[in-house]
This record gives structure tokens, sequence and C-alpha cells, in this order.
């Protein structure tokens, strides 16, 4: 049966799971695994391993759980080993590169941010800011819309500005935010949002990374935030070429 690896901590840890029940149904105990100064919260793995929600949550859950009570490296919702031993010699072989990302994480959470266009807004203030293109849209006004051409070279145009200015909010959003982070990390990009950055945040100034969120959005009130955490530090674990594999 393969191993489910929820995370990675210390093996002085004072909150590892004792009792706990983690993914699966039924749900599956939680164990810990030791090696040296470092420890692997684990579990066995369902047969039939898949995102569903009550999983997600339980994952979550056990994270949440050991991570109150200090420093957790998380591991991504599926991340499998082949047995104990797997795990346990992966702990033995980058023992320096987990005990250092243990140190560098301790304290801190992950926010991640997503920013998006109020769409009426952002067309507002694009033409305020371009009079080539409040020209154009205004002529094009009085003459009842213009011709096809007309309509398509706006179009063109305001398509151009709009992702101009997506492009430049993004780095806006980074600038604003990063001062109060301590680390930053740049997820994929998306057709849903023109920015999705995490934040590494020491958990004993959150509020003051939240209060920077909000004066963002009252300077930049064309911007769409939306804000998820705090979160285990998923996006800034590099946890290094020898991660158990899944």
């Amino acid at each position: 049966m393969s191993t489910y690896i929820y995370g990675i901590a210390s093996s002085s840890h004072p909150g590892l799971p004792e009792g706990m029940e983690g993914i699966g149904e039924p749900a599956r105990a939680v164990r810990v695994l030791k090696q040296g100064e470092l420890a692997a919260i684990v579990g066995d793995a369902p047969d039939d391993l898949k995102p569903r929600r009550r999983d997600l949550l339980a994952h979550q859950n056990v994270l949440s759980e050991a991570g109150a009570a200090g420093a957790v490296l998380p591991m991504r919702f599926g991340s499998l080993a082949p047995d104990d031993e797997s795990v346990v010699t992966v702990l033995a072989d980058r023992a320096e590169h987990y005990e250092e990302r243990l140190r560098t994480l301790d304290g801190k959470v992950e926010y991640n941010v997503k920013a998006t266009h109020d769409e009426q807004a952002v067309l507002h203030q694009v033409l305020a800011e371009n009079p080539e293109l409040r020209a154009l849209a205004v002529a094009g006004q009085r003459q009842g819309g213009g011709s096809y051409e007309q309509k398509l070279q706006l179009g063109e145009m305001v398509t151009n500005a709009v992702r101009a200015r997506e492009a430049s909010d993004a780095i806006e959003v980074r600038r604003a935010l990063e001062p109060a982070a301590e680390a930053v990390g740049v997820g994929p990009e998306g057709t849903g949002w023109l920015a999705n950055i995490s934040f590494l945040v020491n958990r004993k100034s959150a509020d003051g990374f939240l209060a920077a969120v909000d004066e963002l959005r009252l300077t930049q009130p064309h911007l769409e935030l939306r804000v998820h955490g705090p979160l285990p530090p998923y996006s800034f674990v590099d946890p290094g070429p020898a991660e158990p594999a899944g």
C-alpha cells in the first residue's frame, strides 16, 4: 500500500497529530515517521485517491492542525511514496535541505492574491488616460458608431490598451504588497486574472499585510482583489529533487 504524505516537520514538533484521521473513506489514521531531526506526517493512501472535496479538506485540516503548533513543510494534495521506508530514506537523504526550509518557514504563512479588473472602471480609466483613444471613441459616437473598419480599429486599440494596463497593474500589485511580505512567488497565468501572486508573511505581522491589501483597494479602485489565506506555505516549500513522488 502506498504512503500518503501530508507534510514534513521537525521530530521535536510539539503538535504532531496523535489520533487524528485524514483522507479516505473511511478516513485513514494519520501517523508520524521519524528520521533523525525530521518527521513526516503520513497515512495509508486510498486505492482510489482523487481530489474529492472531503479529502481536500481533510488534507488541509491535518496541515492546519500541525502547522498551528510549529513549522511544517506542506506537501500538495496527492503526494505519494511507494511505502514508509521510501519516505524515511528521503528524509535521511535530504535532511539538510528540509531542516533549512523548516527554519526559513517557521512562523510564516502564505497569502495568495488574485487580481482582476472591474471592466467598466478600467475602460473608463483607459479612455481618460489616452486622449487619442478618447477622441476616436467620441468621434465614433457622433457618427452613429462609425464604419465597420473604424469600429474594428477602435476595438483593437481599446483591447491593446487594456492589456497594457493589465501588465502594469500586475506589477503594481506586487510592488504594493511585497514590502509587507518575507518572500514572493508568482503563480501560473490564467485567463481569469491579471495577477496570481503568493506572499510569504510572518504570522505575527499578517494584519500589516492585510492592511496593505486594503490600502491597494482604496488607491486602485479599478482592481478587484481576492485574498486566500492564511494558508500553509505551499508555494515556498521548494522540497528539492528528492521530493516523494506519486
